[in-house]
């Protein structure tokens, strides 16, 4: 077993925070003391200050003009404003299959916003078989300043089986620069999907802006599903974003321990359930990455466990230190942990005690960072640099 008692505390600090301080000080596994020996910690100095609060947000997107959209779980969208703290409810958005983890989830902005007005969300609906995580694409008409709405919803992208339980939904979104939609799909807690070429779960999925899946995608003879794979076995990947050079990364939950930071090739393996630095819950072991190098090992892994929940890299120049290095949020760590992915290893090296699970985070206009906290009365904050 590669997860001690205290370890599995950690996991219990989804339900009970109070046992992290005492954990991360008594239960750190040799390869991450060598780890931490090797990091040369950065001192990058920053203030917080909550804005507002909300009720179980999920994500949050930067518009054009500065405003926010938030998503909360139970199903409602936000238009923020932070010059005024308005907030205003979107109209239109639909109804969402809420409990467990599911909910509303990400939103993100079409690259060409400012032009069309359209806006990408996933959220978790029920159907046949169970419940699954959906991708639909929407006009954000705010013709009326006062009550903005969603128009012309197509649903372009859908998890596949649906499947029982509200776990492992993932359904984060991105663009990259050439304007390909990126889903990130959990295996739903049932393992084996996450290997299964005729299905969606479990994957890194490659499509274009109307949801079809993309030219030069590496299994694309292999039928419609395996069409839309970029790569496969992953477990829950909570946090993903590009880097500078447009490489882009994931961040994810492992089982109990073994969280992870994983660089995404082209048809790469990433082995779950088949290997993980951690194990399942009830104690039976999974072999670790070491043991099958044919599944790609992920660049940087945790025991005791972050629990990722976003990720994001810093381009700004307000936290010279943070520029182009990554941010992920950390649930039962109730911290950001900032990796600096251009050493090798890959390494981290500062952590921000939040002291509050902390579900999101994006970087604004001004160099700034907007971030949500997690669960209910949670706040709506901002990272700034403390004035010389």
């Amino acid at each position: 077993m590669k997860y001690s008692k205290c370890g599995f505390l950690l996991w219990l600090s989804f339900l009970s925070p109070m046992s992290i301080s005492a954990c991360h000080a008594q239960d750190k596994t040799v390869d991450e003391q060598h780890q931490q020996a090797a990091i040369a910690p950065l001192s990058q100095p920053y203030q917080i200050k909550k804005i507002t609060e909300f009720n179980e947000p999920w994500a949050l997107a930067v518009m054009p003009d500065q405003r926010l959209l938030i998503t909360e779980k139970a199903g409602k969208l936000f238009v923020f404003n932070p010059q005024t703290q308005q907030k205003i409810v979107v109209e239109g958005v639909p109804q969402v299959a809420y409990g467990g983890q599911g909910g509303l989830g990400d939103v993100v902005l079409h690259p060409d916003f400012k032009q069309n007005h359209i806006i990408y969300f996933s959220y978790a609906e029920q159907g046949k078989g169970g419940y699954g995580a959906v991708v639909v694409r929407a006009v954000l008409d705010e013709q009326l300043s006062n009550q903005p709405r969603l128009m012309n919803l197509q649903p372009i992208w859908r998890q596949v089986p649906k499947v029982s339980g509200q776990g492992h939904y993932a359904h984060r979104l991105a663009f990259d620069s050439a304007g390909k939609l990126w889903i990130s799909s959990g295996e739903r807690q049932k393992f084996q999907p996450a290997q299964d070429m005729q299905s969606n779960l479990g994957k890194i999925l490659r499509l274009n802006d109307d949801g079809s899946p993309a030219i030069g995608n590496p299994f694309i003879a292999q039928g419609p599903i395996a069409a839309q794979i970029w790569s496969l076995g992953h477990r829950n990947p909570l946090g993903m974003a590009f880097d500078a050079q447009g490489q882009l990364w994931v961040a994810e939950m492992g089982p109990r321990g073994g969280d992870e930071l994983n660089r995404i090739y082209k048809a790469a393996n990433y082995g779950y359930s088949i290997v993980s630095n951690g194990d399942h819950y009830s104690g039976r072991d999974i072999p670790d990455h070491t043991t099958r190098p044919e599944f790609q090992a992920p660049e940087i892994s945790w025991t005791p466990v972050i629990s990722p929940s976003s990720l994001m890299f810093y381009q700004g120049s307000k936290f010279p230190k943070w520029t182009n290095k990554a941010l992920i949020s950390g649930l039962s760590s109730q911290a950001i942990i900032i990796v600096d992915t251009q050493t090798v290893p890959v390494q981290e090296v500062q952590r921000l005690a939040m002291k509050q699970r902390i579900r999101g985070l994006v970087e604004a206009e001004d160099g700034s960072i907007w971030g949500i906290e997690d669960g209910k009365h949670a706040a709506l904050f901002q990272l700034t640099a403390p004035k010389p």
